[in-house]
């Protein structure tokens, strides 16, 4: 049976990395800004005629995930398309005559207890929910009815206005809260913010600058979360595992791994949280398996240090912990990797990347596994457990 190397493991992880890595930048030069892949979603198949074809259709990003797509007609016809995550809640933009909540006009939607989506026009007639008042504004609503769709973790909010004139710059509020409507009357928003949007060229200078800055560090915190739990930590735990036997050296290439692992997982955690207090998403599953991920590395870590010796009566306590531990994490952190990159709406690369490198640990960790256990297999068969009747049957002779 061939012996595997820790120092060809260590050599086949990092051509991974490289591998990684540059499908990673691949995806990033393919889009300059990070938009154009949220922009080129196809609207046919969720959304109904005229907002799933927008001729000459401009798309930009405006504050947090808000993405607004839309095209206005020589008639003075602007159709609005406005996506972004959602989980609970509502969501809304609104027409603002002098950039302030007072008195604007408001295109609110968010999906009910029973899964249906719900749009309505809003007039915000004071500062309190009973002064929001449902059904009311001075929105120029075509005949075309608005129309609200939840794709995954996006929700699409979809409407059409008739201006006497051709709409340029516009003071736009955007909105969010994470609790649901009750009958038709909204809850305090959790946060908002005002934009003032030019139609007629589609330009926001800060808003585009923010979204940049929220798609650079959204990338940095999935690459740097993708490499610690999805690459070195795994890799560290196949070393400690199948080539305990083998190589000497394993419990250094062990330990090297893992902390390099820690080091790459704190600091995605810490981008990560920074991401979370700018981009105001409220992703609780992402961020709560995030959090448990991170105390059981921790936890990890804290292991190494009272590690009792070879020995002790419990160390055998130890190996058990120490062993299932790391399962339980590696196992969540796949998770909650597949489910950042699901809620990002990631592009291909991401996809591909991961998927190859988890394919990669998966097959590596069953022929490892296999050939372990064929080995073991092997040395029972050639060193029977010590019985009692071989040794009376030795003395008898």
């Amino acid at each position: 049976m061939e012996e595997f190397s820790g120092f060809g493991l260590l050599r086949s992880s990092f051509l991974v990395v490289v591998f990684i890595t540059s499908l990673l930048v691949q995806g990033d030069t393919s889009d300059s800004d990070g938009s154009n892949a949220l922009c080129n979603t196809d609207l046919t198949s969720f959304l109904p005629f005229p907002y799933s074809t927008l001729p000459h259709m401009v798309c930009r990003p405006l504050w947090n995930s808000y993405l607004l797509r839309y095209s206005q007609s020589k008639n003075n016809e602007i159709t609005i398309v406005l996506s972004t995550i959602y989980t609970s809640g509502w969501v809304g933009i609104g027409f603002s005559r002098d950039g302030k909540m007072l008195n604007s006009s408001c295109m609110v939607g968010w999906v009910n207890l029973e899964g249906r989506g719900r749009i309505k026009q809003y007039y915000v007639k004071g500062f309190t929910p009973s002064e929001i008042k449902p059904d009311e504004g001075e929105l120029p609503l075509t005949n075309v009815p608005p129309f609200v769709s939840l794709q995954g973790a996006t929700i699409y909010l979809a409407f059409q206005l008739k201006y006497n004139k051709t709409l340029k710059t516009q003071p736009i509020l955007l909105a969010f809260s994470t609790k649901t409507p009750h009958h038709h009357h909204l809850t305090v928003h959790d946060d908002k913010t005002t934009i003032y949007f030019d139609f007629s060229s589609g330009n926001t200078d800060s808003s585009v600058d923010l979204s940049r800055s929220i798609l650079k560090d959204r990338r940095t915190h999935g690459t740097l979360a993708l490499l610690a739990w999805g690459l070195f930590l795994p890799v560290g735990a196949i070393l400690a595992r199948y080539l305990k036997h083998k190589d000497r050296r394993w419990y250094y290439l062990h330990v090297a791994f893992q902390f390099i692992g820690f080091l790459l997982g704190v600091s995605a955690v810490v981008v990560g949280l920074s991401l979370n207090n700018t981009f105001h998403a409220f992703i609780s599953a992402h961020k709560g398996i995030g959090i448990f991920v991170l105390v059981l590395t921790i936890l990890q870590v804290l292991a190494f240090f009272s590690r009792p010796s070879h020995d002790s009566k419990y160390r055998r306590y130890w190996n058990w912990y120490h062993n299932w531990a790391g399962r339980i994490c590696l196992f969540f952190a796949a998770v909650n990797i597949v489910l950042g990159i699901h809620i990002a709406s990631a592009g291909q690369a991401w996809r591909v990347g991961y998927g190859f490198l988890l394919g990669l640990i998966l097959v590596t960790v069953i022929i490892l596994e296999a050939l372990l256990r064929l080995q073991r297999s092997r040395e029972h068969h050639n060193h029977p457990p010590f019985s009692m009747s071989s040794m009376e049957q030795e003395i008898s002779l």
